[in-house]
Order: structure tokens, then C-alpha cells, then sequence
């Protein structure tokens, strides 16, 4: 895998919306908040445009993400928002140019589709973290600051992935090694079939979701599980479940979220850890995908085995 190289202070960030469209005085805050840590800071014509639910029409929103990979002057890129649209451009992408010019890139929830397509087609390390409008703007705790710069930034260097709540619970025990892949849970279900489908063999899964019922979880859990995504994997990490309960008056006796878990992943016996902060939480971990870890479930942490910067 390739590392890119770490972050310093000064250093210029490209920001792209390779998903969903925000407002304009979203964008002025999320360029003023990067300004403010420390960044200069290049704005994508992404980050501007507007064409429904998506930011921009799609070859617009890939050729912002080629171009800032190319552009020499760019440090590391990080994702304005989520929302939908990233599965759109991955035809559309140049994966040997983004090989040739590796740099931190940062994102979740859709960006997912890129984090798969970028570690799998140009073998990049990138960043499970928060977004510029997204969590930067917001509520953004000193935590959740310091997770981020400890994976991106030069200098001292924490390998243990510390949670913000320490309520990690252990699904499965035991120990997994391997590199951690994986994101939004719907977005690695939308790859399977497809030529950027997740590779989870000998790695360790992280998942995380939002706004999903129960039953909808059960339903992605299962594909995961028939398509042997779950039984390659080494080990699981399961994220934030943000507001994943039952809500639909049909099921009045839905099963919990927890049962979910119990009858689906739990009986594949990987070990297994749930509720770690990443995901659509806030305080919030950032996770380098890519990068050896070892899970220890029973005791409840996760040590990266390297680091994912040079």
C-alpha cells in the first residue's frame, strides 16, 4: 500500500464535493474553519455547483477529483460533505493518476465508494474522517480535532486507536490482524457486483451506518453475509449505528439493532467490536484504511501496527 505523506502546518488543502451539493455559506465556513487550523486552502468547482441532489453533473465532480490529485500545489484533499453520488463517478476516475500523486484524502458516509475504489485500484492509504461542512463547521470537539491531525499530521504519533466514550462492547472475542477497509454500510453493500467491489479477505471490516430501521440493517447484514464479506474478513469493527432503531408503525415489534447483531454477525464468529465513535457521531475517531491493525475484541482496542503517513 501507498502512504502518502503527512500534513504540516502551511500546508494547502483541496476540498471537493464529490457527492452532495451544501449551501454556499456552508462552503465560506468550511474554507474559514480550515483556514483557522492552520491550512491554505483550494476550493473545488465541486464545492460551488449545484445539479439536483448531486454537486454538479457527474464528469464535473470527477474531473475535480482528478485535477486535485494532479494539482502539484495540493497537500491533501478532504470532502466538503457526504449525501450521494460518489458510486456515479467511479468509471469516471483516473486511478494510475491517483496512484502517481498519492495524498492524504479524507471523508466517509459516501466517500466510502471512493475509499474502496482508491485502496483497491490505486492501492492509496486514505482517512475515515470528518468532512469540511459536514463536522468541521459544527460542534467539533478537541477529540474529535485531535484524531484527525494525529493520522494526517507529521510529528509524534499515537498507533492506538483511542475511542471518545470508552462504551466499546465485545460481540465476539479474540484477536484479528489484517488492514482495515470499509465505511457506510450501504455504500459497501452498492459495490458487490460490481468492478469496485470490497475485497474484505484477510482484513479487518469496519462499518458504520445512519438512519437505517432494523430490518434494513438486517437486510444489507444478510447481503454481507451471503456474498461471504463477513466470513472472509479477519475481524469486524462495527462503528456508530446513528439513529438506527425502529421508527415504521408496520413493525411495532421490530427486532432492536442489538438482536440484528446477534443473529447475523455474532453467529459468523469473527471477533467482533461494537459502538467504536466513528461513523456519523460526534466526538468521532478518524480511521486510516489500508493500514495494518490488530483488534484485540476482548479487550476492546485497536492498535494500527504501522503508520499511515511518510
Amino acid at each position: 500500500m501507498i502512504k502518502p505523506k503527512g500534513l504540516k502546518i502551511g500546508d494547502t488543502l483541496g476540498v471537493v464535493a464529490p457527492a452532495s451539493p451544501t449551501t454556499k455559506d456552508k462552503v465560506d465556513l468550511a474554507y474559514k474553519k480550515l483556514n483557522q487550523m492552520g491550512f491554505k486552502v483550494i476550493m473545488g468547482k465541486s464545492c460551488y455547483s449545484n445539479y439536483g441532489y448531486l454537486a454538479g453533473s457527474d464528469d464535473l465532480r470527477a474531473e475535480d477529483l482528478n485535477t486535485m490529485f494532479k494539482n502539484q500545489e495540493i497537500d491533501g484533499i478532504i470532502c466538503l460533505r457526504g449525501g450521494y453520488g460518489t458510486p456515479r463517478i467511479l468509471d469516471l476516475l483516473d486511478y494510475k493518476l491517483i496512484k502517481e500523486n498519492p495524498k492524504v484524502f479524507i471523508g466517509y458516509s459516501d466517500i466510502t465508494a471512493l475509499h474502496i475504489a482508491f485502496n483497491q485500484l490505486s492501492n492509496l492509504i486514505t482517512f475515515h474522517g470528518p468532512m469540511a461542512a459536514s463536522d468541521l463547521i459544527g460542534e467539533f470537539s478537541d477529540f474529535s480535532k485531535e484524531s484527525l491531525l494525529n493520522s494526517i499530521m507529521e510529528g509524534e504519533y499515537q498507533f492506538a486507536i483511542k475511542d471518545s466514550l470508552g462504551k466499546i462492547l465485545t460481540i465476539n472475542g479474540g484477536i484479528a490482524e489484517g488492514p482495515i477497509i470499509g465505511g457506510n454500510l450501504s455504500l459497501i453493500t452498492s459495490t458487490i457486483g460490481t468492478p469496485y467491489e470490497i475485497d474484505t479477505k484477510g482484513k479487518i471490516l469496519f462499518i458504520e451506518e445512519i438512519d437505517e430501521e432494523p430490518y434494513k440493517i438486517d437486510r444489507m447484514f444478510t447481503q454481507l453475509r451471503l456474498s461471504k464479506k463477513l466470513e472472509e474478513a479477519e475481524g469486524i469493527i462495527l462503528g456508530d449505528f446513528n439513529n438506527c432503531v425502529a421508527e415504521s408503525s408496520e413493525y411495532d415489534d421490530s427486532l432492536t439493532l442489538e438482536e440484528v447483531i446477534d443473529n447475523i454477525i455474532k453467529p459468523i464468529g469473527k471477533p467482533t467490536i461494537f459502538n467504536l465513535k466513528a461513523g456519523h457521531c460526534e466526538p468521532v475517531v478518524t480511521i486510516p484504511f489500508g493500514i495494518n491493525a490488530k483488534m484485540d475484541a476482548d479487550k476492546k482496542e485497536l492498535l494500527l501496527l504501522e503508520r499511515p503517513i511518510h
